[in-house]
């Protein structure tokens, strides 16, 4: 088995190395190759999962797993390793596994942005939202402003803790590393102007104007669906999919029609997300909102993170929304069911229960810090929230590092914590992907009717949970062709009745049965589909049968057109 360690964070050369020993060592499940380049002209991989002696990955139904976006947010390409080596030692061993990969395939790409990930893992770290193209500034004009930066060169960046007699902050009673605000009318006290660690470039001593971020995209908001212009949405980019790593991902997808689902893990907040990001569950169709609550109630069963609605749960404020982000995407324009994943939260471990997501980081209880710190200080050695100490700042002059260390903290698991945080996640996304559809052989058979004429007749079904469009969006705006059912003859043979080839239509599966059998419940064979043809031919030939359904997968069979 390749060699990695779970308990860490790797860069872009390291995961490639990975990877390729993986593809290396599997080479009858992983085919590895790269779906495009990163502005900075790094490869984006993606790894083909599947048991390629039962079939090519491209005709069998497949799950699309991605991974950090989001340039600080590294657990996530962690996620899609442990899952990539969940699967390779599974198979033969998991019989849920086994059957997955025989029937069904993995698409996992661990690091949509490389080049942001390098920054947040170099050894003087640079926090950006998503790639390193300059946008929405080509430059930056030479006036002062605050550039956030690891100005003491330890590999961290920290808050800067400055005296100010009008700052907003002071030191708490309960506990002097733990900042709190000051009253409303409080004076005659010692306050603190607290910003992110960094320069103040061309500093005039009186302003200190927010940071102008030269690397200002946010890819979650370059998908196609209700792309924004940047002054309504900030980060979208100048064009749908104008970033390459986006439409690396978007070209991919568009191209792979056997994709049925799809998850981009995140962090943080340790929740499962699904669409809408614009609007309430009642404009869903009724059973796709059914069968996204169904995936997320088996979600947290499995995951013991609870299942969420974007738009309800997880919005700044109730007057805006995020817009152009992928699982809208993926579930408006693809028509698959597509969940955000937000992995990690240091609050459940510090026993911190019923938070709301957003809200909890503009208002909450002092005991809620407290109860983190004493988790820093017991868990963590302390290595969560760092003590304040004395600094020579190059513009500020004596001034004070120190609180939450929020990559290591906040933005992902702490190193030792961080298999455990990952290993929730590969026996959902097996489960996600075997509920697709799964087109397979229910009869082929020939009657001989005489003068040497043949009936042949070709049953096909889903075997699978789901219905063989997948989302009732998928069928509203006919976004997937039906099942084609197709016959090649023997040399000779004419067909007298029936075509070449039939569109069947779409087959149905169990996913919209009650939840208990009543009088109006009959189970008549919508997941079948039969096609009959009338064939002249000589004895002894042999007509070849084919099903195919984008989602489904592909059927084939062969039939002797002989008389008993």
């Amino acid at each position: 088995m390749p060699e990695v360690n779970f308990n860490q964070y790797y860069r872009y050369a390291a995961i490639a190395k990975i990877l390729q020993d993986y593809a290396d060592q599997f080479p009858n499940l992983i085919d590895l190759h790269s779906i495009g380049k990163s502005y900075e002209g790094r490869d984006i991989w993606v790894l083909a999962v599947t048991n390629t002696a039962t079939g090519d990955a491209t005709e069998k139904p497949a799950l699309w797993v991605d991974g950090n976006i989001h340039a600080t947010e590294l657990a996530p390409s962690s996620v899609c390793l442990h899952l990539l080596h969940t699967l390779v030692k599974g198979y033969e061993n998991d019989p849920n596994i086994t059957r997955c990969l025989d029937t069904r395939a993995f698409y996992i790409c661990p690091r949509v942005n490389p080049d942001g990930a390098e920054l947040a893992l170099a050894d003087s770290p640079q926090f950006i939202r998503s790639g390193t193209r300059p946008y929405p500034y080509d430059s930056l004009d030479k006036n002062e402003f605050l550039s956030e930066e690891d100005i003491d060169e330890d590999g961290r960046i920290l808050m800067m803790r400055i005296p100010d007699e009008h700052g907003a902050w002071k030191i708490s009673p309960a506990d002097p590393r733990l900042m709190v605000r000051r009253e409303p009318t409080e004076v005659d006290g010692q306050y603190y102007r607290l910003l992110p660690e960094g320069r103040i470039d061309h500093y005039d001593g009186v302003l200190i104007p927010p940071q102008l971020n030269q690397e200002g995209l946010d890819f979650n908001r370059n998908f196609p669906f209700l792309w924004r212009q940047e002054s309504e949405q900030p980060g979208a980019g100048p064009y749908p999919t104008s970033e390459s790593e986006v439409r690396s991902v978007v070209a991919f997808m568009t191209t792979h029609p056997n994709i049925t689902g799809a998850i981009a893990f995140h962090t943080m907040s340790g929740v499962l997300l699904r669409p809408y990001s614009h609007q309430s569950d009642e404009k869903f169709p009724i059973d796709d909102l059914r069968t996204y609550q169904v995936i997320g109630e088996k979600g947290t069963e499995l995951t013991e993170y609870p299942a969420a609605s974007i738009f309800s749960d997880f919005r700044s404020d109730n007057t805006s929304y995020a817009s152009g982000a992928f699982d809208d995407w993926a579930y408006e324009h693809q028509g698959v069911f597509a969940w955000t994943v937000e992995v990690w939260t240091p609050l459940r471990y510090a026993g911190i229960r019923d938070y709301h997501y957003v809200d909890w980081f503009r208002e909450h209880p002092l005991e809620d810090d407290l109860a983190l710190l004493r988790w820093s200080d017991e868990e963590l050695g302390g290595k969560g929230y760092i003590d304040w100490y004395a600094f020579e700042h190059p513009e500020l002059g004596k001034i004070e590092l120190g609180g939450w260390d929020e990559m290591y903290f906040w933005r992902n698991p702490p190193h030792h914590l961080l298999e455990k945080e990952i290993q929730r996640f590969p026996q959902w996304l097996v489960w996600h992907l075997l509920i697709s559809p799964r087109l397979e052989l229910y009869q082929a058979s020939v009657k001989p009717l005489g003068n040497e004429t043949y009936r042949v007749r070709f049953v096909v079904h889903n075997t699978g949970w789901l219905p063989t469009y997948v989302t009732q969006k998928a069928l509203q705006q006919k976004l997937v062709r039906g099942c084609i059912c197709s016959i090649s003859l023997p040399e000779g043979a004419t067909l007298e009745t029936g075509k070449i080839q039939e569109d069947v239509g779409q087959l149905e599966g169990r996913a919209y049965q009650p939840s208990a059998p009543t009088w109006y419940v009959t189970d008549i064979t919508k997941e079948r589909a039969k096609v009959e043809w009338i064939v002249r031919a000589p004895s002894g030939g042999v007509a070849a049968l084919e099903a195919r359904h984008n989602r489904a997968g592909v059927v084939r069979t062969e039939v002797v057109l002989q008389a008993d």
